[in-house]
């Protein structure tokens, strides 16, 4: 039972990626030359978040692993192992960026896209399938997102549409979070202070981004 609830996890949380894949390459204002970079890169960041879970689960389960490697695989990760593979994925891309010469904002508005459309196929199955009632609130947040995302995405640079994006999403899950038991993303716990924490960092560094850019 424990299984088959997990699986059906997965493949909820893998049909929400396709349809957000889907949309960005069939939606995104970008070049097809551009949309194929993107999506690859996009892939790749996945693959290498899921291993980052996987990671995590051993690193911080690590007395439990060495005595029995099967029981910590086979057991959910927490909210804890999604912090570690954010941060974790953030290194990466920053490394990325400074020794590959990555072009971080094209490839955060792309992301950006997929994760509103995404969440909002997760959370609406969450909603409408799963009589999850503390979906809803995330649902409309995630609504008016997208809104404000297609809206604004060829009228203002893209430093300032992630900051709004970023300010409007953690005001919304703040705020959800005092309403509610509890907040999620893609079924992993998020504690308030890490919607503050990336909502500080996020705004800092996309600032310093617009103040060079200015210069």
């Amino acid at each position: 039972m424990a299984i088959a609830s997990k699986l059906t996890s997965i493949g909820i949380i893998a049909f929400s990626f396709a349809i957000g894949i889907l949309s960005l390459y069939y939606f995104s204002d970008l070049t097809k030359d551009e949309k194929k970079k993107h999506l690859e890169e996009l892939l790749s960041q996945i693959i290498n978040f899921v291993l980052l879970i996987w990671l995590g689960k051993i690193i911080l389960n690590i007395s439990g692993f060495l005595s029995d490697p099967l029981s910590i695989l086979a057991y959910p990760s927490d909210s804890k192992v999604f912090y570690f593979a954010i941060v974790f994925i953030t290194v990466l891309l920053l490394y990325k960026a400074k020794r590959k010469n990555l072009h971080m904002l094209p490839l955060f508005k792309s992301f950006a896209h997929f994760f509103l459309i995404s969440s909002f196929v997760y959370e609406f199955i969450q909603f409408m399938i799963k009589d999850n009632r503390y979906a809803f609130g995330q649902l409309l947040l995630l609504a008016v997102l997208i809104g404000v995302f297609f809206f604004l995405r060829e009228r203002i640079k893209v430093t300032i549409l992630l900051m709004v994006i970023v300010a409007v999403w953690s005001a919304g899950m703040i705020i959800l979070g005092f309403m509610q038991p509890f907040i999620t993303v893609f079924g992993y716990l998020m504690a308030p202070w890490f919607i503050v924490l990336f909502f500080v960092a996020s705004m800092l560094g996309l600032t310093f981004k617009l103040r060079i850019d200015d210069i």
